[in-house]
């Protein structure tokens, strides 16, 4: 196996293995239509997207029709159903493809030759929120179908701003967002292309957001609840600083390998910690009609265990999301840990390129938490 990827390249063998994949599944799904596109590909991937766009519980092939469970005629033949979110199978096959598409943006940064890569991680920072905004863009394209039963922005133009093929969304306009900037940097425009690269993200951010304010003060499906961000941003900026301060007191050679980027690590997943607390069992205090519902079954079944295990007393006053937070701090420390200098040393590349996904992992669901509550869709 060395020898062939010696003799052809680890490039070449990569774009085979994509085109060979892809190609396998392109066909399975033109010869076996029924049972390689509807009950694998639709009932496992696509089907989720579209009942995750309508807000649907449940959505039923219904011979091609698509329709909400609830809708189907009494002795219609349903098909396959699909729920949004994810399944072991859609793990199953989602992850495969995230690992593919590490290893091609190895190869992509080697290209580029970039050579400051912790300015690069600054940079893609704005990028991460951006995520979690374009995500409540798509909230409120579900809340919009659900108030007026038009959708703004219709399928499948939508299912490419809906989870988890947002991740390749937004990975392809920072590719594209990189590539400029490096070329203007090589071309002696800018001083660092880490300049442009922060200042698009910074400006894709800030048109997201723009985009849902508007949508809050002219639409009736959307209102503007600002103590949501000013508790969760404080909540999380106030838990990384004591987990912080904790760190260099109590073991400082925990971010001798991160440094400051591990600041960033650990408010990253305190966002979305908090986010979740906030959402899940304070919404209601703080201005929305109702709580969050958890979209992630992790999410879900810490607050389900915790209500089970401490008294409805507790639970009433506290809520139930709390540990949620200190489970997400513990893992943000972990990843800390291990990324020690050696990591660094050895393949700094490699190192900052799983730091930048260890911090979209958590900031941008966390984004997206916020601001749904924020802008309550």
């Amino acid at each position: 196996m060395d020898d062939f990827i010696d003799r052809f390249g680890p490039e070449r063998v990569w774009a085979a293995t994509v085109a060979s994949l892809a190609a396998i599944v392109v066909l399975g799904a033109v010869l076996f239509p029924q049972r390689v596109y509807v009950e694998f590909i639709w009932q496992y991937f696509w089907g989720p997207v579209v009942a995750d766009a309508h807000s649907w519980p449940c959505v039923a092939w219904a011979d091609g029709q698509q329709v909400a469970c609830s809708q189907l005629e009494a002795g219609a033949n349903a098909g396959p159903t699909a729920e949004p979110g994810y399944t072991f199978v859609s793990y199953a096959g989602y992850i495969p493809t995230l690992v593919l598409l590490l290893i091609g943006i190895i190869f992509i940064i080697r290209r580029l030759e970039i050579e400051r890569y912790r300015a690069g991680f600054f940079a893609l920072f704005p990028f991460m929120l951006f995520g979690g905004a374009l995500r409540v863009v798509e909230d409120a394209n579900a809340a919009a179908y659900e108030y007026t039963g038009e959708m703004a922005i219709q399928l499948p133009w939508s299912g490419f701003i809906i989870s988890p093929l947002i991740y390749f969304t937004v990975f392809f306009i920072a590719l594209g967002a990189v590539v400029s900037s490096i070329w203007l940097d090589h071309n002696d425009y800018v001083s660092g292309y880490e300049y442009p690269l922060a200042g698009i993200g910074t400006t894709l951010l800030t048109v997201a957001v723009a985009y849902l304010g508007y949508i809050a003060a002219t639409e009736p499906y959307s209102e503007f609840y600002p103590l949501i961000p000013l508790v969760t941003l404080v909540g999380a900026t106030l838990a990384t600083a004591i987990t912080w301060v904790a760190i260099v007191r109590f073991a400082p050679e925990l971010n001798r390998g991160t440094q400051y980027m591990g600041i960033v690590v650990i408010w990253a997943h305190a966002v979305d910690g908090v986010a979740n607390v906030v959402g899940l069992d304070w919404a209601t205090t703080l201005g929305l009609p109702a709580n969050l519902v958890p979209k992630h079954p992790i999410n879900a079944a810490i607050a389900s265990t915790t209500a089970d295990i401490l008294p409805e007393s507790v639970v009433s006053a506290t809520g139930s999301a709390w540990p949620f937070l200190f489970v997400k701090l513990a893992a943000a420390v972990f990843v800390i840990w291990i990324f020690d200098e050696t990591v660094f040393d050895d393949n700094p590349r490699y190192a900052v390129l799983l730091m930048i996904t260890v911090v979209a992992v958590g900031l941008g669901p966390g984004t997206r938490d916020m601001l749904r509550a924020t802008f309550g869709v």
